[in-house]
């Protein structure tokens, strides 16, 4: 861990100039308590860095809870080991492709028998809430089980014992994005009308006690639960086609889920304060998490070691090193299927961006997070899902 000043604290031993002044700059902000605690697979954000555990005294700021609110993951472990496993892996992977909306503006034609509960409780919370979520995307209920692009993937995975899981990325999808920009929006206007001065405008805030901010924290709650059902709701289909693949059904032993990006109260160093995620999970003492690494790299299932001063937080991935434009110019077609020999995978330029020499080295992450946390399973792919 460096100290890198009073209010930030930093486990990221690879660390480039700008995400360092970008985390300095969001660390000054006043209502900062104790620290900010800059996670090891930190790398430049919208107004904060993204690997950020951002703990704040009576204020929020939406763009430092990111875009995505909810993103996360969720991993199941089946009864199958690879010995089980059928040798057509295109098939399965196809299937899941069927199944399963992907890449962006994409979204479920019709709602599956699965999906509607879990709208109808959404729906209810938005009742609870006060708020029309069909006032920021009419389509939001179709959007449920839909998986989206960039670094959102499904994968099939084996654990260091060759027990077969199924592992999963994604978030809010339009909805979480559009309720994200509209509160963002809502903080740089309460700045402008109140004449606070920002260092960055994208660390705008709001202040609790305020009817700006009360309707931020209803509606992101209810955009990190949606995100959270998005994901069961996949989960789900991905599990059925499995069992169709394997030609009986999946007998699950285990599930776990955590978000990367949301924020909730907490308590730290005397004090109640929000805390806001960016890019970093919960890692309380003995709590389950996931964490993984790029596209055709291991993934980790971990428990929180508790660490104070971290925050009781851990890492959310490997991080980026390259930019999606700088990937794309550096990278070739042929090293990503280097990088992926081994794993079915649909085989396409248009994840030349998430190969992962595109990222921080998930080996390294880990080391540097042997203090925020202990693995339980390291997970190798063997199948690939992913939207354009």
């Amino acid at each position: 861990m460096e100290r890198i000043s009073d209010a930030l604290l930093s486990w990221a031993s690879i660390l480039d100039d700008r995400t360092r002044e970008q985390a300095i700059t969001t660390a000054s902000m006043p209502f900062i308590h104790p620290h900010l605690a800059l996670m090891p697979d930190a790398h430049l954000g919208k107004g904060a860095t993204v690997g950020s555990v951002i703990p704040t005294l009576g204020a929020i700021m939406p763009a430092a809870v990111g875009v995505d609110i909810g993103c996360g993951m969720i991993a199941a472990r089946t009864q199958f080991t690879a010995a089980d496993l059928p040798e057509d892996r295109a098939a399965v992977r196809t299937a899941i492709e069927r199944a399963i909306p992907l890449s962006a503006g994409a979204y479920n034609r019709t709602i599956v028998t699965t999906a509607a509960p879990r709208i109808a409780e959404l729906e209810a919370l938005a009742d609870e809430a006060g708020f029309d979520p069909g006032t920021y995307a009419a389509h939001w209920r179709h959007q449920l089980g839909s998986l989206g692009s960039g670094n959102h993937f499904i994968e099939i995975s084996l654990d260091e014992q060759d027990r077969v899981w199924a592992f999963l990325h994604s978030g809010s999808r339009g909805i979480g994005n559009k309720i994200a920009m509209a509160h963002i929006a809502a903080a740089v206007r309460y700045a402008e009308k109140n004449w606070i001065a920002l260092p960055d405008r994208d660390l705008a805030y709001l202040v609790e006690g305020t009817p700006e901010f009360d309707a931020y924290i209803r509606e992101l709650r209810w955009a990190q639960h949606f995100a959270l059902l998005n994901r069961e709701e996949m989960m789900d289909r991905t599990l059925r086609q499995i069992g169709e693949w394997m030609g009986t059904a999946v007998d699950e032993q285990e599930r776990i889920a955590c978000h990367h990006n949301f924020t909730q109260s907490e308590r730290h160093f005397g004090k109640q304060v929000w805390i806001s995620r960016k890019g970093a999970i919960s890692a309380r003492e003995g709590e389950a998490g996931l964490i993984p690494g790029s596209m055709g790299t291991a993934s980790y299932v971990v428990e929180g070691r508790g660490n104070r001063v971290a925050l009781c937080s851990a890492p959310h991935g490997a991080g980026r090193v390259h930019s999606r434009t700088s990937a794309r110019r550096t990278f070739t077609r042929e090293q990503l299927r280097a990088a992926m020999e081994g794993i079915e995978y649909r085989d396409t330029d248009a994840f030349l961006d998430e190969i992962p020499a595109a990222y921080k080295d998930i080996d390294q992450v880990m080391a540097d997070a042997a203090d925020l946390v202990s693995i339980r399973h390291t997970l190798r792919q063997i199948v690939n899902v992913k939207g354009d």
